[in-house]
């Protein structure tokens, strides 16, 4: 089963595009419009939570 997390997301423009980033992991990406940054920056942090390793992930939360 899944576990549910809730996390930040912000999106900001910068120039021509916008850029996401979820602070509580350090992750960013960016996208053309609002809803593709939003989408990239969740496509990032699923694969981050995929491949990274469980001590990088506590690691990057404990230091929110």
């Amino acid at each position: 089963m899944k576990r549910m997390q809730q996390l930040t997301a912000i999106i900001e423009r910068d120039g021509d595009e916008y850029v996401g980033l979820c602070p509580e992991l350090d992750i960013a990406s960016q996208g053309d419009t609002i809803e593709s940054a939003r989408a990239n920056l969740q496509e990032a942090v699923e694969l981050f939570f995929e491949t990274a390793d469980p001590s990088e992930i506590e690691r990057r939360r404990r230091s929110e």
